[in-house]
Parts: structure tokens; sequence; C-alpha cells
């Protein structure tokens, strides 16, 4: 008889997914363990593979389509020759809404005489008018010149905007088109007109990750009392000390040493190592350091967790974090490489960023921004010298994290940092 394959759930907070690509066709028969799809949830692009086997009849979700999780994406019979006419698949149902003719009406006014804010609704007719780029300015409208002269620097396609008259009152005459210059577009570098309209835009469909980021780090920054605490980090003995291990076959970034003086100083510093629990207004004290790093990949971020990064020595950490990245570039992260962490690194350094302040994962409750390495005139017993320096950023959430606290855990950050060396015990 017909049965119904449905979305499953793939990790704890999807909702839904969407069908990347499936790997059996019509009519195929699908053994158990066999894959079967793979669907872009709100963490990764995570393969499926059949739990129950059959023929695939029927593919209600096509590819690059949509389905919440319990929603109907096949129609699945056990033995080829029966008939799913009839047959109504099982699972939630597509939720449609009946059109409604959309009012225009003024905002209300809120309590306390404030305007409403006006919602924007997209599309937005672009305007009609065909603008023109080749257009007579103020200056050449006034501009005396010979007839001859306008007729030849037309002909000759000179700008005599640009042109010295010698006549009277400055006029220009034939003679001076010699040292004219080209008449050329306003804008630099531009020869063709724009062909699309003033206002016009696509759209793109919002992928499972991408809402998911939106809406965590917009409650995020709605619910969560950030601070921020800033510290400038003298590098040069870490640039020193990269080179030396470079030099002897040990290739390791400067992202690493930041990972292992972030992963000694929440061991100095604990109460950094927190989360909290909206729901049950109760503060969590992660028991290990398991520290998150933000990775972008083309459908958003991802951050993959160091587990037990305080145990872990620099080299180790190292090649955790690459093979991590690498792993969340391909999709292939498995749940419990992303899930959890105490603690969040987010570097912007490679892309030439000095200074930024990051947005708290939830429910951890801080987040250390790391910007790039930069030069700059320092003062060094008396003496303005060339400098090296790189900026880090600690937001935290000030229910959990106070001020002192974030002050103390950024300073230990510096010191090792400042301090190499010890990062190599």
């Amino acid at each position: 008889m017909p049965f119904t394959l449905t979305m499953p759930k793939l990790s704890p907070t999807m909702e839904g997914g969407t069908i990347v690509k499936w790997h059996k066709k019509e009519g195929d028969l699908v053994k158990d363990g066999e894959l079967l799809f793979e669907v872009a949830t709100d963490k990764a692009t995570v393969e499926h593979s059949a739990l129950d086997g059959g023929y695939l009849r029927k593919i209600l979700v096509g590819e690059g389509k949509d389905a919440r999780v319990n929603e109907a994406v096949a129609i699945f019979t056990e033995s080829q020759d029966e008939s799913i006419e009839g047959y109504t698949p099982e699972g939630v149902k597509e939720e449609k809404e009946a059109p409604e003719e959309k009012k225009e009406e003024a905002p209300a006014p809120q309590k306390g005489g404030a305007p409403a804010v006006a919602q924007v609704a997209f599309p937005i007719e672009p305007p009609l008018e065909d603008y023109t780029f080749a257009f007579e300015t103020e200056m050449r409208e006034r501009l005396a010149a010979s007839p001859l002269a306008k007729k030849l620097a037309k002909e000759k396609g000179i700008d005599l905007t640009s042109v010295k008259g010698s006549g009277p009152d400055g006029r220009v005459m034939s003679r001076d088109l010699d040292l004219g210059q080209p008449d050329a577009p306003t804008t630099f570098g531009q020869t063709q007109k724009p062909t699309e309209k003033p206002g016009s835009y696509t759209e793109e469909p919002v992928t499972p990750m991408r809402k998911a980021i939106g809406d965590k780090l917009q409650a995020s920054k709605a619910t969560i009392p950030h601070f921020y605490i800033q510290q400038d980090v003298d590098v040069e003995e870490m640039i020193n000390l990269r080179e030396q291990l470079k030099a002897t076959g040990i290739k390791v970034t400067f992202n690493d040493f930041v990972m292992r003086a972030v992963a000694l100083s929440l061991k100095e510093h604990p109460v950094v190592n927190s989360g909290f629990d909206a729901a049950g207004g109760k503060i969590i004290r992660f028991q290990t350091i398991d520290i998150a790093v933000a990775v972008s990949i083309e459908e958003g971020l991802i951050t993959p967790i160091v587990r037990h990064a305080d145990y872990k020595n620099m080299g180790q950490i190292s090649a955790e974090v690459k093979q991590l990245a690498t792993l969340a570039k391909e999709g292939k992260l498995q749940p419990h490489q992303y899930r959890g962490g105490s603690f969040t690194v987010s570097n912007l350094g490679m892309f030439g960023i000095h200074d930024f302040q990051a947005v708290i994962n939830p429910p951890q409750v801080s987040i250390l921004a790391v910007g790039g390495i930069r030069d700059c005139p320092v003062v060094k017993e008396g003496e303005v010298v060339p400098g090296k320096r790189m900026m880090i950023s600690l937001s935290s959430d000030h229910r959990v994290v106070d001020g002192a606290d974030g002050a103390k855990f950024i300073r230990s950050v510096q010191k090792f940092l400042e301090n190499p060396a010890v990062l190599l015990i």
C-alpha cells in the first residue's frame, strides 16, 4: 500500500528545510539506508537516507523547494505495480491564506502622540521616466564662444568648458580649440547609459539558515543587554614567534594564538564562560570550555566548536579549526560539531577590518571580536616608534557578566597575546 515520506526534523531548532538534491527519481527502488535526498536546514546541508525501503512513486517537493517539518515530500509504495490514484499524503498540510485586498491606511498614532512607523511593502514600482545622462550644464549654457568655435567643437568632440578663450571677455575662438579636452561623460569610466530603470531590483528567497541567523540575532539584540569592552593589544612578540615557528615548518595563524589565549583566560575567569536560560530565568555555568569559531559560508554564518579547548595545545587547536572550517564550507558538519559551545570568537581581521563589535550568540553570554593587525605609531620609553597593534572587543550580557568581570577577562587575553611564549606550554 502507498505510504508518505515527510520532511524529517534534523536539528532541534529546525522548522523546515529546502530540498537541495534528490538522489533518486520517480520509479526508482529505494532500499533501507540508501541516500535519498539532501536538505538545507537552519544549520547545514544534511544528507537524509531512507528509513524504509520501497518504490519512489511521486516527488511532492522538488529540488529548490521548501517544506516544513512533517510535511509530505514524497509518496512511496511497497510494490512497483501499486496505484497511488486517490491516495492522500499524510503529514502537516501546507497553509494557504486567502488573499486579502490591501488597503492603504495612515498609521495610527501611538500613545503619547508619537506616530507609528510605516511599514513599506515591496515591490516598489520603479519610476518610468527615462533619465537623460547627457545634459547641458549651466556653465555650458552661458559659455561665450564664437559660432565657428561651437561648430568645430561639436564636430571634433571637444568640451568647450575646458577651453580658455582668448577673445574679448574670454570668448572662445576657433584658434583656442587646440588646447581643449575631449567631451567625455560626467562619470569617470562610464561610456554607456544604464540599461536598468532607477529603483529596479530582484528578489531571492530566504534560506533556512539565513532565516535562523536573522531570527536568532534579532532576538539577541532585542532581548540581551549588550555591553562592550575594547583593548588594543601589542602583537609584535606574537608576530615574531609566529615567524620563528614558520621557519621551523610549523604553520599557525594569528587566530590560533587568539583561540589558545581565550581558552586560558576563560579558565582564569569562569564567570565569562557562562550562559543564560531566558525561559527559566537561570544562569548556566558551563563546566567545560568549548569555544565556537565563527565561519563564513555561502549560505550565511555557522559556528563549529573546539571542545575542551583549554586541554589542547596550539597545534591541536590549529589543526581542528582548519578541519572544522573545511567541513563547514563543504556543508558536511555533523550536529555535534556545531551545537552548543560556551564562548564564541569572531575574527574579521583577514578582511582588513580593524575594529568591530559582535552580537552575542545565545544562550552564551559573551563573544570576542578580533580585528586585523595594523601598523601604527606607539610610544615606547618616551619615544614614538613604529608598532603593530590588534584591537579585540568583548561583547557581554550584563545580566550575567559585570563590567569588572569583562575587563579582567579581556586583560587576561591581552596578557597572553603580548607574552605568546606562554601559549606554547
